[in-house]
């Protein structure tokens, strides 16, 4: 399978997170929530890695790698405490939309800190996205 399918099965499973998380995080706290959430998928990717092989690659793991690995774990932790408290606080209609205000976001990382290139399509699609993200948020 090629990145595509990849990306648009991401996009299906991280849509469903925020409605199986709104339905889930009544009447709990987002931290506890977000707590749970993190055990499963600690459980769930750990035992892919077992299950695969790939364990064995923990070795060869640059000191350079891990330390961003472990810097993205902290940025996503962060991330997945935040989402969790606005869900908890908002609708998941407007929260899920302000959130993937990353895809812009990353763009504009990855052209200051990677230094990836952007051409005017890329910058009109930033815009678009931004945009749209506020229309279906607060559009109401």
């Amino acid at each position: 399978m090629n990145w595509l399918i990849f990306a648009l099965l991401s996009a299906f499973f991280a849509a469903l997170t925020a409605i199986l998380a709104k339905i889930g995080i009544k009447n709990v706290d987002s931290n506890l929530a977000t707590a749970i959430r993190t055990v499963v998928i600690l459980i769930f990717a750990w035992g892919i890695v077992f299950a695969q092989g790939t364990w064995k690659q923990l070795g060869a793991l640059s000191q350079f790698s891990l330390v961003f690995l472990v810097l993205s774990g902290i940025a996503t932790g962060l991330s997945w405490l935040f989402y969790f408290r606005a869900l908890q606080l908002g609708q998941a209609s407007q929260v899920a939309p302000i959130d993937k205000l990353s895809l812009a976001l990353t763009v504009v990382l990855a052209l200051f800190f990677l230094h990836e290139k952007v051409n005017t399509s890329i910058v009109i699609g930033v815009i678009l996205m931004t945009i749209g993200t506020f229309l279906i948020a607060f559009g109401k």
